[in-house]
Formats: C-alpha cells, structure tokens, sequence
C-alpha cells in the first residue's frame, strides 16, 4: 500500500496564552497543499522495520520516527502485525509545513486501511493527537480551524481555487519549535493584539496583508532576518498575501489567477 502524504499551510496563527501544562493555546486555520509530498510504502512484514530515504539524509533514528510510533500506537491497542515501513522523504524538515505529521497521520490511515480496523476519523484523529499537535489534522487533510494546541478542529469553508500558491523553503534554516516559542509574548498579554483570526479570514484576501497574522514571524523575523526579506520579495513579485507556515522556516503567497 502507497500514499503520498501533503504538507499543510497555515493561514494565520494566533499564539493565545501559555498554559498550565507547558503548552500553549493557539489558533489558526490549516489548509493543505498537494504541491510537496512524501512517498510512504507500509507492507505486512515478519518482523518491524523502517527504512526511510531522504537526499540529504536522516539524521534522526528511524525506529522513533512518526511513522514508526504511528505503528507502536495501533500495534499496542489491537496487536496488529508486523509491516515494513518505507519513506521517502521530500518535504523539508524544521519548515512549519508539516511533514512529518502527514507522515505519521497517513500512516495510521493506511495501517487502518491494511487491517481492517474500521477506526472512523474522530478515533483515528485521537491517535494522531497523541502523536503531535497537528497530527490530527491531517487525518482529515482539509481546511481545519485549529484551537487548543491544533489538535481541536473544526471544518472551514474557504475557497482559494482563484489563487496560485507558491510555497518558498529556505535553503539552510531550520526553525526549531522552542527557538519559535522562545520570545514570543502570547496575545492575552498584549495591550494591543492584532485583528483576531476569525476577523481577518473574514476579510476579502485583499486585505489580508494587514489583518491576517502569523505571531511566529516576530520572533523567528528577528532570529533569521533573510525570512522577512524572503517575504517582502514574494509581495515585489506581486503576492496578494505572503506568510510564514507553522513556526517556519518556510514562506507561502498567493497570487491570483
């Protein structure tokens, strides 16, 4: 069994309060975008195994990659058998655009699939919660508004067939999720927040430049000013709205048709 797993987009991203448990409350609404995948191969095997394919190479180990916990997740609750797990990777590592995510969200889906578990989305997008805060959305893989740490989810209306999207993945950044947090000072804790999420997607795409924010880009702008540049040359080039995915380090625009 084969799937391609996308990445996803974040269009806008509110960072509201640090809480009890470390982790933080946050808000955006995530898209998918088909334009970088992952190849992801899961057949019954004797025995686990992993092998996982990248240009420039793991520098993870396999056995605790999503994927890989993916399994020991389904394995433990409904002892299912062994597989061997291939994938090869392209989408980037450390980019905001989760990767790694879709990987380990496909692969319960597939696992789902291969024997017969007949698990619905709400099960399996707990399992997929378990394994990171944006996991879950993929088992759903359209646009989500994401609460709580992004594992709440609610679908979204939107339409963006009128726009190109260009996707922009910086050579030799990688964001680290704590560099991001780092600074950051969460909006119930400002004097002056910036338009609410909800408020801004209601807006025409128009005036998104001005409405639609991701918070990340405060921090991780200061950290790696080429970002910002990056982002003001996607509006010379004539973007309608440019932003930073996730924690980044990857940018995105729209363009219209």
């Amino acid at each position: 069994m084969i799937t391609h797993p996308n990445v996803k987009l974040n269009l806008g991203l509110s960072v509201i309060r640090r809480r009890e448990d470390g982790f933080h409350d946050l808000e955006t609404l995530f898209v998918p975008y088909t334009g970088i995948s992952d190849t992801l191969e899961i057949v019954p095997a004797d025995a686990f195994s992993i092998d996982i394919l990248r240009k420039e190479g793991v520098d993870w180990d396999p056995q605790q990659d999503l994927t890989a916990k993916a399994y020991r997740l389904l394995e433990a609750d409904f002892h299912i058998p062994p597989v061997h797990i291939r994938l090869t990777k392209t989408s980037p590592v450390g980019a905001g655009l989760g990767g790694g995510s879709a990987d380990a969200a496909f692969a319960l889906r597939m696992l789902n699939d291969l024997f017969g578990l007949s698990l619905d989305d709400g099960t399996l997008a707990s399992y997929a919660a378990r394994l990171g805060s944006d996991c879950a959305f993929f088992i759903y893989n359209r646009p989500m508004l994401g609460s709580g740490r992004g594992e709440i989810l609610t679908p979204y209306d939107i339409d963006l067939s009128g726009y190109e999207i260009q996707v922009v993945v910086p050579e030799g950044i990688a964001v680290n999720t704590r560099e991001a947090y780092g600074g950051i000072t969460p909006r119930e804790k400002l004097t002056e927040a910036p338009v609410a999420l909800m408020d801004a997607l209601s807006l025409p795409v128009e005036e998104w430049k001005n409405a639609l924010v991701n918070d990340f880009e405060a921090t991780v702008f200061k950290a790696h000013p080429e970002l910002a540049s990056i982002k003001q040359s996607l509006y010379d080039s004539g973007a309608i709205y440019a932003a930073m995915s996730g924690s980044g380090s990857a940018l995105f625009a729209l363009y219209r048709r």
